[in-house]
């Protein structure tokens, strides 16, 4: 069993808790307030942090972190550089960690170095959300070797597939809530509460729901049927915003989403 996995599952980590994932992208505005960010939403309530590698071309995203993609890149950042992060924010918090990031991040460093490095310091879960599950096993493998979670995703075109999908998936599922690309909404209107059932009736494992969500109260409807829920553009906001001095706004913005699972 992955650390992602007993995240989840440990009872004292997670008793009568929903998990809050937080997403931020690696080296917006510089790695050094990325890797405070890690230390101050696990403080405020995290129950793991999606890590964003920065991607010249992120067909998932929103506008809101394509352009925190574009200024961390302008910034110099690279997946080296975030790596020597990991190693540091691992000798302070054994926080579940997960990378997010795309096909071609992993290719260019090769799939099994990438992934070897990326477990070897601590990281427990990689999501891609450009490879689709007919096209995961080169991943997916070389994943289960090195004891990562490559994390399935499914989303309300998936259908069919859903129960397909579930039965392959490690670590947890991650429920994309809205068709479309990353970023805040007004509203969420996709039945998720359905999509994760279909999930539970095939396999035991928790279901985290992400894209759109934004505000405590749509935290608060969607933590009802879910294990737990997925933030980023709201927070990818927070660092456009207030830049080096975020880290207080997005901690508490963080004690906010985390107080509303708990309701």
């Amino acid at each position: 069993m992955s650390r992602v996995q007993e995240a989840f599952q440990n009872q004292k980590a997670f008793q009568n808790q929903k998990a809050f994932i937080p997403f931020i992208t690696c080296g917006d505005p510089d790695l050094e307030t990325t890797e405070k960010l890690v230390y101050a939403m696990e403080e405020s309530g995290a129950s793991m942090v999606e890590l964003g590698i920065p991607f010249s071309d992120p067909t998932a995203e929103g506008p809101v972190i394509q352009a925190a993609s574009s200024r961390a890149l302008a910034g110099g950042t690279t997946a080296e550089q975030i790596f020597d992060m990991v190693s540091r924010i691992r000798q302070r918090t054994q926080i579940p960690i997960a990378f997010m990031t795309y096909a071609n991040v992993v290719f260019s460093r090769g799939t099994e170095a990438f992934i070897k490095k990326a477990a070897a310091l601590g990281v427990d879960a990689l999501i891609l959300p450009d490879v689709p599950f007919e096209e995961k096993e080169e991943f997916d493998s070389v994943s289960r070797k090195y004891g990562m979670d490559l994390i399935s995703l499914i989303a309300p075109t998936s259908r069919e597939r859903i129960r397909m999908i579930a039965k392959e998936a490690s670590g947890f599922v991650y429920c994309v809530s809205s068709l479309g690309v990353t970023g805040t909404r007004s509203s969420i209107t996709t039945d998720t509460g359905a999509m994760i059932r279909l999930v539970k009736e095939i396999a035991d494992i928790p279901c985290a729901v992400g894209f759109g969500i934004s505000t405590p109260e749509q935290a608060a409807e969607i933590g009802k049927t879910s294990d737990g829920i997925i933030v980023g553009s709201a927070i990818v906001k927070l660092c456009e915003k207030y830049g080096r001095d975020c880290v207080p706004y997005v901690s508490e913005y963080v004690r906010r989403m985390r107080e509303a699972l708990e309701e």
